[in-house]
């Protein structure tokens, strides 16, 4: 609880003092004047002490915590919010969707406000409760986002919204330009011998999928990398442990990607745009494609928490980051596209370009959405056994 400049304690001195001065006072009657002293006196007195103190106390400054993917929570672009709602904004950064799953589960979920969970788990989070269902009045940006995000089914279940689309993008395959004379233009290229010990591998199930692609389980449908057989996700298996050898070292955080790089222990990997983003930032040859086989990627969205209790805030913490100023701003941080279309023209020529905001719909051919599907057990217990084999 903070305090109007340290009074509370110079209020109890002066309680204290008042205190005193009142048994002096008393003590000026004789013995059976004192004992005549009705009760409630003393009472009286008992309640001036705890209004003192307690006026030394101010008011808890109203707060958020947010557990997010990197990039998410920038002070570049939350001090705006905290200054203008007077509150103070708190992340926690999480590195798969089963990391957020098993806390929202674990009962952590009263632990945060807001969360950003991604397109594969957005839909469990909300037909299981964990979210709660927005009230669309209170957003006005809302139809700004993307009508083909916005009518996606992922965050809608029984007839309530659950979720703001905010930002999307592809996992692309980032590699060091030194190393390669030109862009590597397919996922087998991380399986070839000479890089041995040279790349890293992300620590998510969204590297089965890539090894899904490479095995050409994503012919002719897309979607059914989502939803591999037991015969299929047991060819995966193999395919990943052939992959081990070249593995440096497994990646679960951007931060831990970037640095790998920044050290020269890697040379290529799956990633996201935003290590791509902080490794330019940083002078750093880091180069980004989508291979031939296409790659996966995500649509995140930003829920409400069913047990926060500062859901008033949250809706208008969702609102300020769906806005179209603030969703230039964390394109700059993340080099994700905005969900907001209103933010494309603050955006630079470059970074539209980058974006590729001026051919959304053929981008999005190129990059299979992660999706809510039914065997994510399954998927866990094979990818554990990626990891475990020697």
């Amino acid at each position: 609880m903070q305090k109007n400049g340290g009074n509370s304690f110079s209020h109890g001195i002066v309680t204290a003092s008042r205190f005193r001065q009142f048994k002096r006072a008393s003590g000026s009657g004789t013995v059976n004047d004192i004992k005549r002293k009705p009760a409630i006196v003393w009472l009286g007195v008992l309640a001036a002490v705890v209004v003192l103190i307690a006026g030394g106390c101010a008011k808890k400054t109203p707060a958020l915590s947010l557990l997010v993917w990197e990039g998410y929570a920038d002070p570049s672009y939350l001090r705006s919010f905290e200054e203008l709602h007077h509150c103070k904004i708190g992340a926690s950064y999480m590195g798969s969707s089963d990391e957020l799953v098993a806390k929202l589960r674990g009962g952590s979920a009263s632990n945060y406000d807001v969360i950003s969970p991604s397109s594969d788990v957005a839909t469990m989070i909300a037909a299981a409760g964990l979210a709660a269902p927005l009230d669309l009045s209170k957003l006005p940006a809302y139809p700004q986002l993307s009508e083909r995000l916005r009518t996606m089914p992922l965050v809608r279940v029984n007839g309530n919204v659950y979720g703001v689309p905010f930002t999307w993008g592809p996992n692309p395959l980032l590699y060091d330009t030194t190393y390669f004379a030109k862009p590597p233009d397919s996922w087998a290229v991380l399986w070839v011998p000479e890089l041995k010990g040279k790349i890293s591998a992300w620590d998510e199930l969204s590297t089965m999928y890539m090894a899904a692609q490479v095995l050409g389980y994503d012919k002719p449908d897309p979607n059914h990398i989502y939803n591999l057989s037991d015969a299929e996700l047991d060819n995966v298996r193999k395919k990943l442990i052939e992959l081990k050898p070249n593995i440096r070292k497994f990646w679960s955080t951007g931060g831990e990607l970037t640095n790998l790089f920044q050290n020269h222990e890697i040379v290529a990997a799956m990633g996201w745009p935003l290590m791509t983003n902080q490794l330019r930032q940083l002078g750093f040859p880091i180069g980004e494609t989508i291979p031939l086989q296409n790659t996966t990627g995500w649509i995140d969205h930003l829920m409400i928490t069913s047990a926060s209790e500062n859901k008033e805030l949250a809706t208008q913490f969702l609102e300020y980051m769906i806005e179209a100023k603030t969703q230039k701003l964390v394109v700059d941080v993340t080099g994700y596209d905005p969900a907001n279309v209103q933010a494309a023209p603050l955006l630079s020529e470059a970074q539209r370009k980058s974006l590729h905001l001026d051919n959304v719909d053929e981008y999005m051919t190129h990059i299979y959405f992660w999706q809510n599907y039914p065997r994510r057990d399954k998927y866990n217990e094979i990818w554990n056994e990626v990891k475990a084999a020697q």
